[in-house]
This record gives C-alpha cells, sequence and structure tokens, in this order.
C-alpha cells in the first residue's frame, strides 16, 4: 500500500516552496511594472493571468473526472484493490498536477520578468516582437497540462500501483518544459545583445 506519509507529503512541502516562489516572482512583477510603466507588459500579464487560471479550471475537471474514472474502474472492473488504495491513488495524482501547473506558473512568471527587463533595457521592436511571441508560446501551456494529464491517465490506468513512476514522468515533463523555455528565454537575450551591439 502507498503510504501518504511518505509519498504525498514531501510533494506537498515542495508544492509550498515553488508557491512561495511564484508569490515572490509576482511580487517582482508587480514593483517593475509599477516603476517602468510598461503598458505592453501589463496587457501580455493579464492575458498569461488569464490563460493560467483557465488552465487551472482545465485540471480540476479533468482530475474530478479522473477520481470518478479511476472509482468506476476499481468498481465494475472488480479490482482486488480497497478503496484506501483508490483514494491515495487520486490524492497523488492531484499533488502532481498541482505541482505541474505551480511549476508551469514559475516559469510564465519568470518570463514576463524578462520581458520587462529586455523591452526596457534594449527598447528594440525586433526584440520586443520575438519576446512577445515567447511569451505568448509559453502562456499556451492547455496543451502542455493537456498532454501531461493525458500521460497521467494513460499509465495510471494501466498500472494504478506503480503511481510513482507516474509522479517521476510528470515532474521529468515539467523539467523538461523549463528547460525548452530557459533555452528560448536565453536566445531572445543573445540576439537582443547581438541587435544592441549592431
Amino acid at each position: 500500500m502507498i503510504l501518504l506519509s511518505k509519498k504525498v507529503v514531501p510533494l506537498i512541502k515542495t508544492v509550498v516552496v515553488v508557491a512561495v516562489v511564484v508569490v515572490v516572482a509576482v511580487a517582482v512583477v508587480v514593483v517593475v511594472v509599477v516603476v517602468v510603466e510598461v503598458e505592453v507588459v501589463v496587457a501580455v500579464v493579464a492575458v498569461v493571468v488569464i490563460k493560467v487560471v483557465v488552465v487551472v479550471v482545465v485540471v480540476v475537471v479533468v482530475v474530478v473526472v479522473l477520481a470518478v474514472a479511476l472509482v468506476v474502474i476499481a468498481l465494475v472492473v472488480e479490482v482486488k484493490r480497497s478503496i484506501i488504495v483508490v483514494v491515495e491513488v487520486i490524492i497523488e495524482i492531484v499533488v502532481v498536477v498541482v505541482v505541474v501547473v505551480v511549476v508551469v506558473v514559475v516559469v510564465v512568471v519568470v518570463v514576463v520578468v524578462i520581458v520587462v527587463v529586455v523591452v526596457e533595457v534594449a527598447e528594440v521592436e525586433v526584440v520586443v516582437a520575438l519576446v512577445l511571441i515567447v511569451v505568448v508560446v509559453v502562456a499556451e501551456v492547455e496543451v502542455v497540462v493537456a498532454l501531461v494529464v493525458i500521460v497521467v491517465v494513460v499509465v495510471v490506468v494501466v498500472v494504478v500501483e506503480e503511481v510513482e513512476r507516474v509522479i517521476v514522468v510528470v515532474l521529468v515533463v515539467g523539467v523538461i518544459v523549463a528547460v525548452v523555455v530557459g533555452v528560448v528565454v536565453v536566445v531572445v537575450v543573445v540576439v537582443v545583445v547581438v541587435v544592441k551591439v549592431v
């Protein structure tokens, strides 16, 4: 049986830490926006926030549907596992989804901060366009979340007892997404420097 005290609690602690990072990042964004007064950035932040809210709603709906599906599978297919195990699986899935969403939000906030700095320092229209494109791409996290949730559903339905592997897979996917976004941002910054020097 999966032990919640050993499996879920560390993940919950991770969520709390990441949430604190999000709060700090958002505070930085607010301060920068207020001081710099970049209207474009304000608009972008608003769009990103709206998209994040949409993602959270979608994730909640998917998790509820997934929970019902797991219970139905356990009852209809007569899986020889206790209801407690099913509930623990659902809880772990919820925690994983929350971690993924928080990671995506952190990435988006960091990109927005970089947008503010780059736009203010470089003042190059081409760079602004490139950075805004990056932000728009990053803000489209619905697709990423949907894919991650689909992977979780498939793996959990096939092997309900191996939830640890699902957690690892989801976290690895989140890290890969964050790394890709980081690389894109670095490329954009390099372009800014090159354009500025030229």
